[in-house]
């Protein structure tokens, strides 16, 4: 309702101040189901719909950090996990990704630099992440992961995955990303994303609920976006979601407009 009693420079100006923090637009097929479901493991067997267009943003916006943060309490409320206590936001040391579909955030992630205050991951994992450092690697970490339950579309995590690691990789020249996932998660970030175990099960205090640290190297996960990038409709019988990426060729201008987008 604001936006139609608005004038319409007001208008122009919201919109061109929401349109600059876009990152890539993508039309995919967006599944919908009537019955809650596991958003990262049945998600990807659903009812599918026509093509529909979402966009992913850099969170700036107070608004749509917002709704990026009640998304976060809905899927992690819905799980039995106790809402995280820092509320995503953009830093100079983090990055918030918000999917949105007819303006609504449909899905959001966050990556972390390894900064002088650490990870979130070290307080549970700092013994396993600091040899890591030691041997020189440079580290990023995923984490506030949620994709609304009504939503299944191999392309949005896909998408979603595929800037947090031109963020990583371009921008930062992060050699591993980490994520500290729980334990029935294990499998989808091993087939789908060809994570590896780094830490055992510990209970994560700020969720309070079990958790994994599972770490995968950029330089693998950019082999299989080489191999597999932008192939969606092409590669038959492959398990993994890297077909769904965008293909190298993509890369160069998403990472220009993240760069743009970022400082």
């Amino acid at each position: 309702m604001l936006g139609i009693l608005a004038k319409p420079a007001e208008r122009r100006q919201r919109q061109s101040t929401v349109g600059q923090h876009t990152i890539v637009s993508v039309e995919a097929r967006l599944g919908l189901q009537h019955m809650c479901a596991d958003p990262l493991g049945e998600a990807l067997n659903s009812v599918q719909m026509g093509m529909q267009k979402f966009k992913i943003r850099l969170t700036r916006d107070a608004n749509h950090a917002q709704s990026a943060n009640l998304l976060i309490r809905k899927m992690y409320s819905w799980r039995g996990y106790t809402t995280a206590a820092t509320p995503v936001a953009h830093t100079p040391n983090k990055i918030c990704l918000s999917v949105f579909f007819a303006e609504q955030t449909i899905g959001t992630l966050t990556v972390g630099l390894d900064a002088a205050e650490g990870l979130s991951a070290d307080a549970m994992y700092q013994d396993r992440i600091d040899p890591l450092r030691k041997a020189g690697r440079i580290i990023c970490e995923m984490t506030k992961l949620a994709v609304d339950s009504n939503v299944r579309s191999r392309k949005v995590l896909a998408s979603l995955f595929h800037i947090a690691y031109i963020h990583a990789r371009y921008l930062n020249g992060s050699t591993d990303l980490l994520a500290e996932v729980n334990p029935r998660h294990v499998a989808f970030y091993e087939r789908m994303l060809g994570f590896q175990q780094l830490g055992e099960e510990r209970h994560c205090e700020r969720v309070n609920a079990p958790a994994v640290l599972m770490r995968v190297e950029t330089a693998y996960m950019d082999a299989q976006i080489r191999k597999f990038g932008g192939q969606a409709e092409a590669v038959k019988g492959e398990k993994s979601i890297y077909p769904y990426f965008f293909s190298k060729s993509d890369e160069i201008g998403i990472a220009q407009r993240l760069l743009e987008n970022h400082q």
